[in-house]
């Protein structure tokens, strides 16, 4: 994926997830692969900084950034538990915000979280 135009706004809707109540999420291990990040460390580098801009506006981390455990196949019947993060839409808005700039990707992003949250707050303002 080099170029602008292999990616839509559905690149982020098909990693979205909805959990039984209804919210949705995406896990940062998803999110890192769309992003165009190779490695986890780098990836957690951003993440970090997301948390820390989260901490900074004084939201909750923990409502937007949750970590799970998963079971990974390592081969011959061995698994790993590895770290990820269910995040909601503020917390992958702000790891695009803090994400390589260099990357056509994280522009599309960018739009895409911003775009989906406004549209959410006219919703919910809407319909109070």
């Amino acid at each position: 994926m080099n170029n602008l135009e292999t990616y839509t706004g559905k690149t982020f809707d098909d990693i979205k997830h909805i959990d039984e109540y209804g919210n949705e999420y995406w896990l940062a291990r998803e999110l890192q692969k769309v992003l165009e990040y190779k490695e986890w460390r780098n990836f957690k580098l951003t993440m970090d900084k997301a948390i820390t801009s989260c901490k900074n506006s004084n939201f909750t981390v923990l409502d937007h950034f949750v970590e799970v455990n998963k079971m990974i196949e390592l081969g011959k019947n061995a698994k790993r538990k590895i770290a990820d993060y269910k995040l909601s839409r503020y917390a992958c808005y702000l790891i695009v915000q803090n994400a390589d700039p260099d990357k056509e990707v994280v522009a599309l992003g960018q739009t895409y979280f911003i775009i989906k949250t406004k549209n959410n707050r006219r919703r919910m303002c809407s319909s109070k």
